[in-house]
């Protein structure tokens, strides 16, 4: 039985590898989130907007409690914020 330490020419090809360091350097769409401290359970988790773009909607990771922060004029800057 031949082992990959017996041949020293073994070449293993990825289909993408040799893409990725360029993809590193391009831009990447993100999807927008806010982050939020859930007090029942002492967790953080990232929410992210919806598809609609009306409101960021997750859920605490722990208990599964549903948080909904509407998106509308009149809004806050901030990013961080607490579930009580």
């Amino acid at each position: 039985m031949k082992r990959m330490a017996d041949d020293p020419d073994y070449i293993v090809e990825l289909p993408g590898v040799e893409d990725a360091a360029a993809s590193l350097e391009e831009p990447r769409d993100r999807r927008k989130w806010i982050g939020v401290r859930f007090e029942c359970c002492g967790t953080y988790q990232r929410i992210y907007r919806n598809r609609s773009g009306t409101a960021y909607e997750g859920r605490c990771p722990r208990c599964l409690r549903l948080v909904r922060a509407l998106i509308g004029p009149g809004g806050t800057s901030a990013r961080f914020f607490v579930a009580e």
